[in-house]
């Protein structure tokens, strides 16, 4: 199984230099629409509700003090499976092209974020795990309506 750096090393080496926060939402998503598609996660590592949306604290680890990334010397890119890049490659051709602003509002509307912090105030800190079930469960439903990335 990849890693989330072997993720992180992918979409940067596919999308090039972007915000330390758009690069996480990318993967966020990564992780996402890989529990939907091929029914198992691309990563290990767990994803936190921040603020700003979701975050994977190993990811944030690594980038922490930066604003723009471009590129990942943790990861390697060909440690994903074929299927892994094209799912990755499909997240990348709907949600690549976004600011990370858009992309971090949009996880605000979704409700796997928005259950990871239930309880929390609007700017209150907190490292409660969006788990894969809540992805997953949240994430086969847009698929059905023919939402994003379906």
């Amino acid at each position: 199984m990849a890693t989330v750096h072997d993720v992180a090393a992918y979409i940067l080496a596919r999308k090039g230099t972007m915000t330390a926060m758009k690069l996480q939402k990318l993967v966020y998503y990564s992780q996402a629409w890989s529990l939907v598609w091929d029914e198992k996660p691309l990563f290990d590592e767990p994803i936190q509700a921040w603020v700003n949306g979701p975050v994977v604290p190993a990811l944030y680890a690594h980038h922490r003090g930066a604003f723009d990334v471009s590129e990942w010397s943790r990861g390697n890119e060909s440690a994903l499976t074929e299927k892994e890049k094209e799912s990755v490659d499909a997240v990348l051709g709907f949600y690549g092209d976004r600011t990370s602003q858009w992309l971090s509002d949009l996880t605000h509307m979704e409700r796997p974020w928005n259950d990871a912090r239930k309880g929390l105030a609007p700017g209150q800190r907190g490292s409660q795990e969006i788990t894969p079930a809540s992805m997953h469960e949240y994430y086969s439903g847009l698929q059905q309506k023919r939402e994003p990335c379906a």
